[in-house]
């Protein structure tokens, strides 16, 4: 059951025709075949392991939900996540500097829903601080040693990263006196500069000693220094997604090239060990793993995602590094409508007419009839469903007590109402499925 406040989310992103950030348990249809290695997988990243995973899909398949539900699964076993959106203009794949930034301003726990590396960094300390105390070599009162003590204790921690990231500790070292002489300004810098953002004051870098803006070889180090900041401040691992990869099929050829070759870098990297407890995983369409303009310009990168899908879904390897995701069926379209049906009634004042009006064989005839609006391609419609279902239907059944959906309500499906990718699906994918009258 949701909590309240996890009801209305859901619904309110359902009618806008968004995934839900959080509580997709209660909407989860399909995905239990991938449950068990997805959870052994965030076990060994959290033992300290590097994972890398693909997910495959056509749009509309649910790799965004897949995603979401494991990073909700990650954040219950005390796991920090971040999401990003890779795109040719906000986040390149080849700047890993940007990178690390938009990792950095998406972080989240389960207290923090986003931007959460203050609330890390300060956990860190904290944490140090215990540990120094814990020793009882140094009174608590004393502020001058115990501080002293727990930066020592904090160059010891990062240890190697130290060397390779110094400018990491040396703003932590900035940060923590500046915090100390309750100099606001100058901590909300230093915290900026250590996610990655640009143009932060020279005189604020200045004071910790430092020059010049994160770059795109020192990205990788740094995100090496949060996983170690991370599992001190509590948390065992952290989840990255970096959601829509394919995108970089549409760039230029030179930036195409030089994402896959950073993708590459970045399976290499945590194959190699070099990043215990991430989990980072991407999403990208079947064309993106399989087509000329994808992974298979890059062939070190092609050999290290290969994976055999030669034989029907239903015996695919969960364990492998892709995995993909066959879409929905109207059956499950019905089941997930069901599930939301059900949601919105938990807590509506009167959940009679809801579960009345809007029964399963309704929920069949909606699926059914958003599937035939959309030419019969069901890939395309789990968002306008669950959309027109709540907006369209529910809504009204809850607020206007002589609302009947099946006498007073003709679905209608129009272009604008459709994404631009919705639209390209809709497009015949070859001249031999174009109907034609003769």
């Amino acid at each position: 059951m949701l909590s309240e406040l996890r009801r209305q989310e859901t619904i309110r992103a359902l009618r806008n025709g968004t995934v839900p950030r959080a509580g997709l348990d209660a909407l989860a249809v399909g995905l239990d075949r991938f449950e068990g290695a997805l959870d052994e997988e965030l076990k060994s990243a959290a033992s300290g392991s590097g994972v890398f995973k693909c997910v495959r899909g056509e749009y509309g398949s649910g790799k965004t939900f897949l995603t979401r539900w494991l990073a909700e699964q990650a954040k219950s076993q005390g796991f920090a996540t971040s999401e990003v959106q890779i795109s040719e203009s906000e986040t390149p794949l080849h700047r890993l500097e940007t990178v690390y930034r938009r990792i950095v301003e998406r972080l989240s726990t389960s207290t923090v829903a986003k931007g959460g590396l203050r609330t890390v960094i300060d956990a860190w300390f904290y944490a140090l601080e215990e540990d120094v105390l814990a020793q009882g070599d140094i009174d608590e009162s004393d502020t001058e040693a115990l501080n002293a003590a727990a930066n020592e204790l904090a160059e010891s921690r990062l240890g190697n990263i130290t060397r390779e990231a110094p400018m990491f500790a040396a703003v932590l070292r900035g940060y923590r006196t500046a915090v100390t002489a309750g100099d606001g300004a100058t901590a909300d810098g230093l915290i900026a500069w250590l996610g990655g953002q640009p143009n932060v004051a020279a005189d604020i870098k200045r004071k910790a000693g430092i020059k010049g803006d994160l770059d795109h070889f020192g990205a990788l180090s740094f995100l090496q220094a949060l996983l170690v900041v991370l599992k001190d401040a509590g948390h065992p691992g952290l989840l990255v997604v970096l959601d829509e990869v394919e995108t970089i099929q549409r760039v230029r050829t030179d930036v195409r090239d030089k994402g896959l070759n950073a993708l590459r870098q970045l399976v290499d990297e945590v194959d190699s060990g070099r990043f215990p407890g991430l989990y980072l995983i991407i999403t990208g369409t079947p064309a993106f793993y399989d087509g000329p303009q994808g992974v298979n310009r890059a062939e070190a990168l092609a050999s290290r995602l290969a994976t055999d899908f030669s034989t029907p879904a239903k015996f695919d390897n969960p364990r492998a590094i892709q995995i993909r995701l066959p879409g929905f069926t109207v059956d499950s379209l019905v089941e997930v409508g069901i599930k939301v049906r059900d949601i919105y009634a938990d807590g509506a004042s009167n959940p009679d007419p809801i579960r009345s009006l809007c029964d399963d064989v309704y929920i069949a005839e909606l699926a059914n009839a958003v599937t035939g609006g959309l030419g019969g391609k069901v890939g395309v419609a789990p968002r306008v469903f669950l959309k027109k279902l709540v907006a369209d239907v529910l809504d009204r059944v809850d607020q206007l007590e002589d609302f009947d959906p099946r006498r007073d309500y003709k679905l209608t499906v129009s272009s604008n109402e459709l994404t631009v990718e919705e639209q390209a699906a809709l497009l015949p994918s070859s001249v031999n499925d174009i109907e034609l009258d003769i």
